[in-house]
């Protein structure tokens, strides 16, 4: 996927690529503190980068869960991103409508699992003509992407990846079969989003738990089995993130983790 971004850096470097950044825009400032950390430490290794930040939530457990500080003002935020550090942006739709908005200020269109099967909003984010990114359903398996794919392929669009994170163990717990990561790579490149398969969703509060303890054993895993390139999402204060804080990285533990999954990759060149 990432061939088809001319604004991404270290296109060459053989190295994973990776998409990360806060849950949810809360801010320009925010934004842009995140942006530049996060380049620096993947400049120093040649990791190609993805700023990633959603400019809505609709797949909230409550109804008072905080979704957004403003639709235009979070894809505005999204786009000076861009633009001030020359990287491309990327951002989750939930409806048919918001992929041709939000085409207008980023680079990838993401797909929500809970939404991979809808056939009306893949084909009209694969017609905005923007890389599409499908978050595998927690309950498909990993053979079904295939066709989840061709809904992007049929539309005339080749710019598509899969973003595996996790199925559905139980009521409350994510589990990740890396069996699935090669199996889909036979349709089209694979991204491991770590901090979602850690999720521990469904709790009685209504505020979905989480497992970072784990973020490093499952992005190694996912490395050392093939993984295309890694998704992780990171605050500085993960304690106060307005949204999925209980599963977020640290933002000053991101370099030592993405050292160790570098020398991992190089290992199995």
């Amino acid at each position: 996927m990432i061939q088809y971004l001319d604004n991404i850096q270290h296109k060459d470097s053989k190295n994973f690529f990776l998409i990360a950044g806060p849950c949810i825009i809360e801010g320009e400032d925010m934004a842009l503190r995140i942006a530049e950390k996060v380049i620096n430490i993947t400049d120093k290794y040649n990791i190609p980068y993805i700023f990633k930040g959603s400019f809505k939530k609709a797949n909230r457990s409550r109804v008072d869960s905080f979704t957004t500080i403003g639709e235009e003002k979070s894809l505005e935020i999204l786009k000076k991103v861009g633009e001030t550090f020359n990287i491309p942006t990327t951002t989750d739709i939930h409806e048919n409508e918001h992929a041709a908005l939000a085409a207008q200020y980023v680079d990838v269109l993401q797909i929500p699992a809970f939404l991979v099967r809808q056939t009306d909003l893949l084909v009209a984010a694969a017609e905005t003509g923007k890389c599409v990114t499908l978050k595998k359903g927690q309950f498909l398996s990993p053979e079904s992407m295939k066709f989840a794919v061709q809904k992007i392929t049929d539309s005339n669009n080749q710019k598509v990846a899969i973003i595996e994170r996790g199925n559905s163990f139980g009521y409350t717990d994510l589990i990740v079969d890396y069996r699935g990561i090669p199996t889909m790579r036979e349709y089209a490149p694979v991204i491991l989003d770590v901090t979602h398969s850690l999720q521990q969703p469904n709790q009685s509060s209504g505020v979905t738990g989480g497992r970072p303890d784990l973020i490093e054993t499952v992005a190694k895993a996912g490395i050392a089995v093939g993984a295309d390139g890694i998704f992780i999402e990171t605050h500085p204060t993960p304690e106060t993130a307005l949204s999925d804080g209980a599963n977020m990285l640290r933002l000053d533990l991101l370099e030592d983790l993405l050292q160790k999954l570098t020398r991992i990759r190089e290992s199995i060149l």
